[in-house]
Protein backbone atom coordinates (compact mmCIF):
# COMPACT_ATOMS: atom_id res chain seq x y z
CA UNK A 1 0.00 0.00 0.00
CA UNK A 2 0.95 3.48 -0.36
CA UNK A 3 1.55 5.07 3.01
CA UNK A 4 0.76 8.59 4.35
CA UNK A 5 2.36 8.71 7.79
CA UNK A 6 1.42 11.89 10.10
CA UNK A 7 2.88 12.47 13.78
CA UNK A 8 5.50 13.77 16.03
CA UNK A 9 8.08 12.99 18.48
CA UNK A 10 9.27 9.75 19.11
CA UNK A 11 6.42 7.70 18.87
CA UNK A 12 6.08 8.98 15.25
CA UNK A 13 9.74 8.41 14.66
CA UNK A 14 9.61 4.78 16.15
CA UNK A 15 6.00 4.09 14.26
CA UNK A 16 7.88 4.79 10.99
CA UNK A 17 10.91 2.92 11.47
CA UNK A 18 8.83 0.08 12.01
CA UNK A 19 6.83 0.21 8.98
CA UNK A 20 10.05 1.00 6.72
CA UNK A 21 11.52 -1.86 8.34
CA UNK A 22 9.14 -4.58 7.75
CA UNK A 23 9.04 -3.21 3.55
CA UNK A 24 5.62 -4.37 3.22
CA UNK A 25 4.32 -0.65 2.54
CA UNK A 26 5.66 2.45 0.14
CA UNK A 27 5.85 5.35 2.66
CA UNK A 28 4.99 8.09 -0.21
CA UNK A 29 5.27 11.16 2.52
CA UNK A 30 5.81 12.14 6.16
CA UNK A 31 3.45 15.25 7.49
CA UNK A 32 4.69 16.61 10.70
CA UNK A 33 4.18 19.81 12.80
CA UNK A 34 5.84 23.10 11.82
CA UNK A 35 9.11 24.17 13.31
CA UNK A 36 9.35 25.54 16.59
CA UNK A 37 11.69 28.57 16.54
CA UNK A 38 14.96 27.43 19.54
CA UNK A 39 13.29 24.25 19.90
CA UNK A 40 15.40 20.77 18.69
CA UNK A 41 14.16 19.02 15.07
CA UNK A 42 11.44 16.62 15.56
CA UNK A 43 12.20 13.18 15.57
CA UNK A 44 10.06 12.35 13.16
CA UNK A 45 11.03 14.60 11.11
CA UNK A 46 14.98 14.02 11.48
CA UNK A 47 13.64 10.39 10.02
CA UNK A 48 11.72 11.07 7.36
CA UNK A 49 15.07 13.58 6.12
CA UNK A 50 17.01 10.62 7.16
CA UNK A 51 15.27 8.49 4.85
CA UNK A 52 14.64 10.63 1.80
CA UNK A 53 11.34 10.83 1.97
CA UNK A 54 9.13 13.60 1.29
CA UNK A 55 8.42 15.79 4.31
CA UNK A 56 5.85 18.08 4.67
CA UNK A 57 5.04 20.81 7.27
CA UNK A 58 1.41 22.49 7.01
CA UNK A 59 0.42 24.88 9.56
CA UNK A 60 -3.41 24.59 8.32
CA UNK A 61 -4.55 21.77 6.63
CA UNK A 62 -7.92 23.47 5.51
CA UNK A 63 -5.59 25.15 2.93
CA UNK A 64 -6.37 24.38 -0.71
CA UNK A 65 -2.93 23.73 -2.03
CA UNK A 66 -2.23 21.81 1.27
CA UNK A 67 -5.20 19.38 -0.06
CA UNK A 68 -4.36 19.19 -3.23
CA UNK A 69 -0.15 17.86 -2.56
CA UNK A 70 -1.99 15.39 -0.29
CA UNK A 71 -4.26 14.10 -3.62
CA UNK A 72 -1.40 14.16 -5.07
CA UNK A 73 0.27 11.23 -3.59
CA UNK A 74 -2.50 8.81 -4.62
CA UNK A 75 -2.26 7.42 -0.69
CA UNK A 76 -4.06 3.98 0.28
CA UNK A 77 -4.17 4.69 3.94
CA UNK A 78 -2.87 7.68 6.53
CA UNK A 79 -1.38 6.47 9.73
CA UNK A 80 -1.88 9.15 12.57
CA UNK A 81 1.07 8.27 15.12
CA UNK A 82 0.99 11.35 17.99
CA UNK A 83 -0.82 13.66 16.39
CA UNK A 84 -1.41 16.93 18.48
CA UNK A 85 -2.47 19.31 15.61
CA UNK A 86 -6.22 19.10 14.50
CA UNK A 87 -6.83 17.06 11.01
CA UNK A 88 -10.39 17.94 9.47
CA UNK A 89 -12.26 15.54 7.93
CA UNK A 90 -11.49 16.65 3.93
CA UNK A 91 -7.86 15.87 4.28
CA UNK A 92 -8.40 12.98 6.47
CA UNK A 93 -10.86 11.27 3.58
CA UNK A 94 -8.51 12.09 0.99
CA UNK A 95 -6.47 8.53 1.20
CA UNK A 96 -8.64 5.84 -0.91
CA UNK A 97 -8.93 3.82 2.51
CA UNK A 98 -9.22 6.87 4.81
CA UNK A 99 -7.19 7.58 8.43
CA UNK A 100 -6.42 5.93 11.71
CA UNK A 101 -5.27 7.31 14.54
CA UNK A 102 -3.07 6.47 17.72
CA UNK A 103 -4.44 7.42 21.38
CA UNK A 104 -2.64 5.91 24.53
CA UNK A 105 -5.76 4.80 26.38
CA UNK A 106 -8.64 2.94 25.98
CA UNK A 107 -11.18 4.87 24.28
CA UNK A 108 -13.66 6.05 25.42
CA UNK A 109 -11.99 6.54 28.38
CA UNK A 110 -9.41 9.70 29.18
CA UNK A 111 -9.71 11.28 25.59
CA UNK A 112 -7.33 14.21 25.40
CA UNK A 113 -4.03 15.14 26.02
CA UNK A 114 -2.88 13.54 29.13
CA UNK A 115 -4.65 10.25 28.70
CA UNK A 116 -1.62 8.25 30.08
CA UNK A 117 -1.12 10.64 34.07
CA UNK A 118 -5.28 10.39 34.93
CA UNK A 119 -5.67 6.72 35.12
CA UNK A 120 -2.98 6.35 37.24
CA UNK A 121 -3.17 9.89 39.29
CA UNK A 122 -6.63 8.56 40.07
CA UNK A 123 -5.34 4.97 40.98
CA UNK A 124 -6.57 2.87 38.19
CA UNK A 125 -5.17 -0.58 37.67
CA UNK A 126 -5.97 -0.74 33.44
CA UNK A 127 -4.93 1.11 30.89
CA UNK A 128 -4.21 0.71 27.01
CA UNK A 129 -3.99 2.10 23.35
CA UNK A 130 -6.58 2.51 20.97
CA UNK A 131 -6.43 3.15 17.08
CA UNK A 132 -9.70 4.30 15.78
CA UNK A 133 -10.75 5.96 12.61
CA UNK A 134 -10.70 9.74 13.73
CA UNK A 135 -13.78 12.47 13.07
CA UNK A 136 -13.82 16.05 14.23
CA UNK A 137 -14.32 15.42 17.60
CA UNK A 138 -11.51 14.69 20.18
CA UNK A 139 -10.52 11.07 19.98
CA UNK A 140 -13.71 9.96 18.69
CA UNK A 141 -14.25 7.59 16.03
CA UNK A 142 -15.03 3.95 15.21
CA UNK A 143 -12.16 2.15 17.26
CA UNK A 144 -10.03 -0.29 14.84
CA UNK A 145 -8.26 -2.02 17.61
CA UNK A 146 -7.26 -1.94 21.48
CA UNK A 147 -4.46 -3.06 23.05
CA UNK A 148 -4.65 -3.55 27.36
CA UNK A 149 -1.79 -2.91 29.49
CA UNK A 150 -1.68 -3.17 33.74
CA UNK A 151 -0.83 -0.80 35.47
CA UNK A 152 0.82 -1.79 38.36
CA UNK A 153 1.25 -0.53 41.91
CA UNK A 154 4.44 1.22 41.58
CA UNK A 155 4.23 2.31 37.93
CA UNK A 156 5.21 5.73 37.17
CA UNK A 157 3.94 8.02 34.06
CA UNK A 158 7.24 6.86 32.54
CA UNK A 159 7.01 3.10 33.33
CA UNK A 160 3.55 3.30 31.81
CA UNK A 161 4.24 4.76 28.09
CA UNK A 162 8.04 4.02 27.11
CA UNK A 163 7.99 0.51 28.51
CA UNK A 164 4.31 -0.71 27.52
CA UNK A 165 2.08 1.48 25.90
CA UNK A 166 4.72 2.36 23.61
CA UNK A 167 6.48 -0.52 22.31
CA UNK A 168 3.42 -2.52 22.29
CA UNK A 169 2.17 0.91 20.05
CA UNK A 170 4.83 0.59 17.69
CA UNK A 171 4.42 -2.96 17.15
CA UNK A 172 0.69 -2.82 16.67
CA UNK A 173 1.22 -0.45 13.40
CA UNK A 174 1.50 -3.51 11.74
CA UNK A 175 -1.32 -4.92 12.96
CA UNK A 176 -3.41 -1.93 11.74
CA UNK A 177 -1.49 -1.88 8.25
CA UNK A 178 -2.22 -5.94 7.97
CA UNK A 179 -5.65 -5.11 8.80
CA UNK A 180 -6.14 -2.39 6.14
CA UNK A 181 -4.41 -4.39 3.67
CA UNK A 182 -6.47 -7.35 4.26
CA UNK A 183 -9.64 -5.58 4.25
CA UNK A 184 -10.63 -6.40 8.04
CA UNK A 185 -11.32 -3.30 8.95
CA UNK A 186 -13.56 -3.76 12.13
CA UNK A 187 -15.45 -0.67 13.24
CA UNK A 188 -16.55 -0.79 16.83
CA UNK A 189 -18.90 2.18 17.93
CA UNK A 190 -17.49 3.95 21.48
CA UNK A 191 -19.91 3.73 24.21
CA UNK A 192 -20.59 7.80 24.98
CA UNK A 193 -21.78 6.34 28.30
CA UNK A 194 -18.40 5.55 29.46
CA UNK A 195 -16.82 8.44 27.88
CA UNK A 196 -14.38 10.50 29.91
CA UNK A 197 -12.35 13.73 28.64
CA UNK A 198 -9.79 15.37 30.38
CA UNK A 199 -7.34 18.01 29.93
CA UNK A 200 -3.70 18.56 30.06
CA UNK A 201 -2.26 17.24 33.39
CA UNK A 202 -0.61 20.66 34.21
CA UNK A 203 1.55 22.01 37.20
CA UNK A 204 -1.63 22.94 38.78
CA UNK A 205 -2.63 19.77 39.11
CA UNK A 206 0.66 18.38 39.98
CA UNK A 207 0.60 20.46 43.63
CA UNK A 208 1.08 17.90 46.57
CA UNK A 209 -1.45 18.22 49.37
CA UNK A 210 -0.03 16.32 52.03
CA UNK A 211 -3.51 16.61 53.78
CA UNK A 212 -4.84 13.38 51.03
CA UNK A 213 -4.58 10.15 52.00
CA UNK A 214 -1.17 8.68 51.05
CA UNK A 215 -2.56 6.50 48.05
CA UNK A 216 -3.95 10.32 46.19
CA UNK A 217 -0.06 11.35 47.22
CA UNK A 218 1.35 8.85 46.09
CA UNK A 219 -0.48 8.58 43.06
CA UNK A 220 -0.24 11.73 42.57
CA UNK A 221 3.63 11.34 42.34
CA UNK A 222 4.04 8.84 40.46
CA UNK A 223 0.77 9.71 37.73
CA UNK A 224 3.41 12.77 37.10
CA UNK A 225 6.99 11.39 37.03
CA UNK A 226 8.51 12.36 35.06
CA UNK A 227 6.16 15.00 33.64
CA UNK A 228 4.51 17.63 34.85
CA UNK A 229 6.26 16.51 37.90
CA UNK A 230 4.71 16.78 40.88
CA UNK A 231 5.72 19.20 43.33
CA UNK A 232 5.52 21.04 47.25
CA UNK A 233 7.32 24.07 48.96
CA UNK A 234 10.06 24.05 51.77
CA UNK A 235 9.82 27.27 53.16
CA UNK A 236 8.01 29.27 50.32
CA UNK A 237 10.39 27.58 47.66
CA UNK A 238 9.29 25.15 45.32
CA UNK A 239 10.47 21.88 44.39
CA UNK A 240 9.59 18.88 42.32
CA UNK A 241 9.18 15.30 43.64
CA UNK A 242 9.88 12.48 41.77
CA UNK A 243 10.98 8.81 42.32
CA UNK A 244 9.17 7.73 45.78
CA UNK A 245 7.85 4.87 47.94
CA UNK A 246 4.89 4.44 50.68
CA UNK A 247 6.05 3.54 54.00
CA UNK A 248 3.45 2.88 57.26
CA UNK A 249 3.52 6.01 59.63
CA UNK A 250 1.62 8.67 61.80
CA UNK A 251 1.93 11.95 62.11
CA UNK A 252 0.77 15.09 61.49
CA UNK A 253 0.87 15.56 57.29
CA UNK A 254 3.39 17.59 55.84
CA UNK A 255 5.77 16.94 58.48
CA UNK A 256 9.09 15.66 57.71
CA UNK A 257 9.40 12.62 59.83
CA UNK A 258 12.82 11.07 59.17
CA UNK A 259 15.74 12.15 57.10
CA UNK A 260 18.47 10.11 56.35
CA UNK A 261 21.04 8.33 53.37
CA UNK A 262 18.02 6.67 51.67
CA UNK A 263 16.21 10.28 51.60
CA UNK A 264 13.30 12.68 53.08
CA UNK A 265 10.49 11.06 54.51
CA UNK A 266 6.91 12.75 54.56
CA UNK A 267 3.85 12.40 56.69
CA UNK A 268 0.51 12.08 54.92
CA UNK A 269 -2.66 11.02 55.52
CA UNK A 270 -2.27 7.29 56.84
CA UNK A 271 1.08 7.13 55.93
CA UNK A 272 4.41 8.52 54.20
CA UNK A 273 6.22 9.05 51.43
CA UNK A 274 10.20 8.38 51.04
CA UNK A 275 11.11 10.97 48.59
CA UNK A 276 13.97 9.76 46.70
CA UNK A 277 14.83 12.42 43.87
CA UNK A 278 13.77 15.83 43.70
CA UNK A 279 14.42 18.94 41.57
CA UNK A 280 14.72 22.12 43.39
CA UNK A 281 14.16 25.53 41.94
CA UNK A 282 16.60 26.62 39.65
CA UNK A 283 18.45 23.35 39.79
CA UNK A 284 18.47 19.66 38.16
CA UNK A 285 17.53 16.73 39.45
CA UNK A 286 19.51 15.46 42.48
CA UNK A 287 18.40 12.24 45.77
CA UNK A 288 16.71 13.83 48.08
CA UNK A 289 19.18 13.39 50.63
CA UNK A 290 21.30 15.65 48.78
CA UNK A 291 19.04 17.79 48.81
CA UNK A 292 18.03 17.79 52.49
CA UNK A 293 22.10 18.72 52.74
CA UNK A 294 22.05 21.40 51.03
CA UNK A 295 18.68 23.12 52.10
CA UNK A 296 19.63 22.08 55.65
CA UNK A 297 16.33 19.78 56.16
CA UNK A 298 15.41 18.52 59.29
CA UNK A 299 12.94 16.11 61.19
CA UNK A 300 10.30 18.01 62.02
CA UNK A 301 10.31 20.77 59.00
CA UNK A 302 7.33 20.75 57.19
CA UNK A 303 6.51 20.86 53.13
CA UNK A 304 4.22 22.44 51.68
CA UNK A 305 3.98 25.60 53.65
Amino acid sequence: MRVIVMGQQAFGQAALEKILEAGQDEVVAVYTAPDKEGRPVDPLKQAALDHGLPLYQPSDFKDEDVLAEMRALNANVMMMAYVIVFVPEEARNIPKMGSICFHPSLLPLHRGPSSINWPIIWGSTKSGLSWFYPTDGLDEGEILLQKEVDIDPDDTLGDIYFKKVFPLGVDSTLEVLDAFRSGNLIRTTQDETKATYESWCRKKDAEIDWSKPIADVYNLIRGTNPQPGAWTTLNGEEVKVYDCAKLDGTGTPGDVASVDENGVTVQADGGRILIKRVRPAGGGKVTSAEWATDAGINAGDKLGN
